[in-house]
This record gives C-alpha cells, structure tokens and sequence, in this order.
C-alpha cells in the first residue's frame, strides 16, 4: 500500500510539473522584436499611392542599434519584388515600400539576428481593398445545384437524440449532446446545445467550426445572455469523447479533409458540410423553446465560411457574424494573387489541383459565390496581418455582398481576434436577436 501512495504521488507530481513547463511553454515571448510601422494609420491606401515604411529592432522598450535588418517587399503571398539589408546605425530604417496598381495588399517580412538568435516579423498593407473584386466565377447551374442538395438533404429525418450532460450545465443552462441524421441515413452531426432553463421563447444561434478536428465546447456565452446555442463539429463524431481521438482523426484518415473528392463537385467533402449545417438550423427551429423568429450564426476561419454560406442557404437566419472567413476566391493563386485557406492552388498544390475539374468544383463551393446571395444583415471581421485567410481573399467575398453589413478590420490582428472584435460583434449579435 506505501508502495502504491508513493507511485501515485510520483505521478502527481509528473502531471503538476508538466502542466507548469507547459504554461511557462506557452507565456514565451520574444526578447527582440521588429516592429514595422506604415505611414497610415489605418494601413491603407490608394491604389498608385506610394507607401513608406519605418522599421525598427526593440529590446526592453529601447531601439536597437547598429544591427543588420534585411527585408522583403512583394504582394500578399507572392514572391518578393524588392529586397535589401540595411545597418541601423541610428535604431531607425525608413524604405520605401512603393505601390500597387491594381487593389490587393502588400506584404513586407523583415528579420534580424541579435546575439545568434533569429527573428522575423512581417506586416500586410492595403491598396483600395474595397475595390478588390473575385477571381472566381458564379456557375450557371449554382443556385439549381445547391437548391437540389438541400432538397435530397432534407428527406432524411432528423431523429435527433439528446443527452443531458450534468457537468456542463449549470443553474441557469442546460447542455446537451446532441445527434442529428443528415445526408443519409447513418450519417450523423454531432454538436452541443445550450437551453436556457427559465421557461419561454429564445433566439437561437448556430455556431460552426474552425477547421481541423476537435471537441466543440458548448457556446456559453450567448447562452448567458439568454440565447439557445448549438456548437456542431462537421465530421460525423462525438463531441464527448476522449481528446486524443480527435488528434489520431485529424493525423489520420481526416488529414486534409478540405481537398477530398475535389474533382467531383457532387462527392466533394464540403457538400455534406454546407447542407448539415442547414439541417442543424432545422433542428433549432423545431425546439420548442426557440421563439420562431430570432435565428443567427456565428463563426471564424472554416466557420467564417460556413456561417456566410448557411446564412446565404437559408433564408430563416437574420443575423451572421463571420469572423476572418476560410475558403474566400480559391482560384486567386491561378491569377497570381493569395487565394483563401485551404490554399489548394498556391504554389505547392498547383500541381496536384490545377486541374479543370478541381478549379470547376471549387467555384460551387466558393464562399465569394454564396456572398452574392446572402440578404441577411451581417457583422464582419478580420486583420490585415492573417497568413490563413489572406486578406487580398476576404475582400472580394465582403464586396459581393449586397445585404446590410458592418466590417471591423482590426490591422494589426492575424488568424486570431482580440478582446474588441468579440464584445463589438457579439453586442451587435444580440441587437438583431432581440427586435
């Protein structure tokens, strides 16, 4: 019995060490950094106009000096067209960025070596971004091809099955796991939902994924402000199962799930996707607690896109908020300028995807093309500064879209959201589900 308390004190002793590297792992931060500064505030500018950029290496707040920095100055993406190492023998170095002709953004990558140890930083500049139109083209059979996935969809029952989950819940909410049929029998969404445990009508909103493959925590948040929430995973598996399942998936058979079937536009992996997040819209509406009106859907990265392209399949939703959408003008990269996140046409997919049946299948799934017919009131948002979802793919989708829209572009943000974005989108979120 000694023995056995002694071992399990060994472990628990493993389990709080590991846990603190692993927070001191993750607070890490850069001794030196490069900071690059346009000459707008807003980094944007005029197509033609010339931008200027000032570059500095900080170290404890203070300017470095006599230090080499070289840059690199090209469109977002693409290969450099300017290039030079310059001695900041004052801490400052001022260059001469230039312009674009044509709107799009400019990217420039500096780096530094300070005591052996490399560092790089980089920042994207506009050029008349609002101009910025799509590379990709609407099918003629777009609107037919979709209106007759969601008709073959919605023949199968949903034969939902939920489970309460006790220790999620709390006094005021109560989450489920919850299981729907789509697509074909046997085939399933898995997702959480939150009910509010007060007696009456609620808004409802959906909330869709980021790629990859992992558990979906329940949507709280808007739960808290009096919303039913429901969170859904998009591959057809449990949301409560061991955590190490999810990474062997996304490892494993679903590693780049994004390009599966892409010559086949009926077979294509996203088809199942973008017609079971409508059949989850089904389900909310069905619940006898949702007030019949109020529906939303909210989403960033891969869920950026599937809250645009449910908001633009179903005509029940009201209000979207899609922060830094994925899957934006695929084709950019073929009209050498970035493309949206799965990148299956950048320079490293090129030959594989460019392909006339790939390049076919990917404008029905384009997001820019479900813009043109979204008609709900819509909230966006991203950075200039996203390697993800290039900024230069984004812009032609928010372009095309012709409903009432807001955009907060947070510059200095990458394939992530500050604090702002959150509390100005979510706020605007709950106004709409509210009149």
């Amino acid at each position: 019995m000694k023995v056995r308390k002694a071992y399990l004190l060994f472990l628990l002793m493993l389990l709080c060490l590991s846990n603190f590297c692993y927070s001191q792992k993750t607070n890490i931060k850069d001794y030196v950094s490069i900071e690059i500064a346009p000459d707008h505030d807003n980094w944007t500018y005029r197509t033609g106009e010339t931008a200027y950029l000032q570059l500095r290496v900080m170290r404890n707040n203070v300017a470095l000096k006599n230090v080499d920095l070289s840059y690199e100055v090209g469109p977002e993406k693409m290969p450099a067209t300017l290039k030079g190492t310059s001695r900041l023998d004052n801490g400052v170095l001022k260059i001469k960025a230039g312009t674009m002709k044509s709107p799009g953004f400019l990217n420039c990558t500096a780096k530094v070596t300070v005591d052996g140890i490399d560092y790089t930083n980089y920042i994207n500049i506009g050029f008349s971004p609002e101009n910025l139109q799509p590379t990709t083209t609407l099918p003629d059979d777009f609107v037919s091809f979709w209106d007759n996935a969601l008709s073959e969809t919605s023949k199968i029952p949903l034969e939902p099955v939920m489970t309460l989950l006790p220790e999620q819940s709390t006094a005021d909410i109560n989450v489920y796991h919850v299981r729907l049929q789509h697509y074909k029998k046997g085939s399933y969404i898995y997702g959480i939902l939150c009910v509010p445990v007060k007696p009456g009508k609620y808004p409802a909103v959906l909330r869709v994924p980021g790629a990859g493959v992992k558990k979906q925590p329940a949507e709280k948040v808007l739960a808290e402000k009096g919303m039913i929430t429901l969170a859904i995973g998009i591959h057809g598996i449990p949301q409560t199962l061991p955590n190490d399942v999810y990474g062997n998936l996304q490892n494993g058979v679903l590693n780049n799930y994004a390009f599966y079937h892409l010559d086949d536009k009926d077979n294509y992996y996203y088809r199942r996707v973008y017609t079971g997040c409508v059949r989850a819209l089904d389900f909310l509406c069905d619940l006898p607690q949702y007030d019949g009106e109020n529906l939303g859907v909210i989403g960033g990265s891969q869920g950026g896109a599937l809250a645009m392209v449910t908001t633009s399949l179903d005509k029940r939703v009201k209000a979207v908020v899609a922060y830094y959408p994925a899957l934006c003008d695929l084709t950019g990269y073929l009209h050498g300028r970035a493309g949206g996140w799965p990148a299956m046409f950048d320079s490293k997919n090129q030959k594989l995807n460019n392909k006339q049946e790939k390049i076919s299948t990917s404008r029905y799934y384009d997001v820019v093309n479900f813009a043109r017919f979204i008609t709900a009131p819509g909230y966006y948002s991203w950075g200039y500064n996203d390697p993800t979802c290039p900024p230069t793919s984004m812009y032609p989708a928010y372009n095309v879209i012709k409903a009432p829209k807001e955009l907060f572009v947070a510059q200095s943000t990458g394939h992530w959201r500050n604090k702002e974005q959150d509390i100005i989108t979510l706020d605007w979120l709950c106004s709409q589900l509210s009149r």
